[in-house]
């Protein structure tokens, strides 16, 4: 079966940063069903700029996501993320409830966070 998928989703290639914000913000949903992330930014990223997000339950996906975003348990089912597309897309209820739990988990993360506890380790590793 042909779906012409090629006329229905835009394949991009490389974006820059700064035109991030604005395709996040015109997204109807983030979808990353990634099988290995060292962190998952472009989840975050998404949250911050209130769009719902679709990604994997494995690696650190979870951890980053936590109860903020729809979480597929194999990245490669097709069905299983269409059944996640289609809940975003037709339950307004539950896209509301994504982009607000979103929008509150993507504050509990900053790169002064991240510094400060890199700095805590680092004077843990020194105090030793």
């Amino acid at each position: 079966m042909k779906m012409d998928i090629d006329k229905k989703i835009i394949f991009t290639g490389y974006i820059p940063n700064v035109d991030l914000v604005g395709l996040y913000n015109l997204a109807e949903v983030l979808i990353y069903p990634s099988s290995y992330e060292g962190f998952g930014m472009p989840v975050l990223e998404a949250m911050a700029c209130g769009t719902p997000v679709i990604t994997s339950n494995l690696s650190s996906l979870p951890e980053i996501a936590g109860n903020a975003a729809i979480l597929v348990n194999n990245p490669k089912d097709s069905e299983e993320i269409s059944k996640a597309i289609n809940l975003i897309l037709t339950d307004q209820s539950k896209r509301n409830e994504l982009i607000k739990l979103g929008l509150e988990r993507a504050l509990q993360f900053s790169w002064e966070k991240s510094a400060q506890k890199v700095l805590n380790v680092y004077r843990e590793l020194y105090e030793k």
